[in-house]
């Protein structure tokens, strides 16, 4: 199944198209995604994964927001062997990034914040809070690339209730490749490192236009922290195939 949804997206990315010759930036741009599986028979699951992501290009500024959750259940049979539904993962993310455009609009001072609450994993929160430089290195019809540095802090609570927050440094990068006029390839990838723990995220995703503001998109995620207890994973990863809708 995993292979034809690849298959499709790539067909669908590679079918001829005419390059977009309109070079108009939006003031705001919103989309949302929504991803939804649920298995029966010897497995009974159910996962969904959704998300809000959200750009505004402004005289001055270059905003960047996001939001993002997962929740999965799983039934299994407890040790009376009885059936019994329990939530295996829930996970939300959100992020603001403004950019604050200097006498070369490619250069710019930012701000980042940014709040996770993941129920399975080492800790009950992790938030950040970074100034820095950021920069557009390559903008054309075809491919964007920026990167963003800078010190900041992080606030950090574990499972046990013990704060590990500290002065971290925080690093990311932001590429995107317009495919065609119906498909577009992202890259993310960013990194918080701290004297306690190091948190980094990266994000591939395939968006291909299905009809009109809906979209396919294909996505690898992973979320890694150095400094877990040992029964926890450092990695997590999640692969999805996702619909989105441009509202803007």
């Amino acid at each position: 199944m995993k292979k034809q949804v690849l298959a499709s997206l790539v067909a669908i990315s590679l079918s001829p198209a005419v390059f977009a010759q309109d070079d108009e930036v939006k003031p705001f741009t919103m989309e949302g995604e929504l991803g939804f599986i649920s298995t029966t028979g010897n497995t009974d699951t159910t996962s969904i994964n959704a998300g809000i992501t959200a750009h505004q290009e402004l005289e001055d500024w270059s905003n960047d927001y996001l939001i993002e959750g997962l929740y999965r259940q799983e039934t299994i049979e407890n040790d009376e062997g009885e059936d019994e539904d329990v939530t295996s993962a829930q996970k939300f993310f959100a992020s603001a990034q403004g950019n604050y455009k200097l006498a070369n609009p490619d250069n710019r001072l930012f701000g980042f914040a940014s709040y996770e609450d993941d129920r399975f994993s080492n800790f009950n929160y992790q938030a950040t809070l970074a100034v820095g430089w950021n920069q557009k290195v390559l903008e054309n019809k075809r491919h964007t690339l920026e990167y963003s540095i800078g010190p900041g802090y992080s606030f950090i609570e574990t499972q046990d209730e013990e704060d590990l927050d500290s002065v971290i440094v925080r690093a990311s990068s932001v590429y995107s490749w317009k495919i065609s006029d119906t498909a577009r390839f992202t890259q993310t990838v960013s990194t918080e490192m701290g004297s306690d723990n190091t948190k980094s995220r990266a994000e591939t995703a395939l968006t291909a236009t299905i009809s009109g503001n809906l979209s396919m998109r294909l996505s690898f995620k992973l979320d890694h922290n150095t400094n877990v207890d040992e029964d926890i994973e450092k990695l997590d990863t999640e692969t999805a195939v996702s619909l989105v809708y441009n509202f803007f």
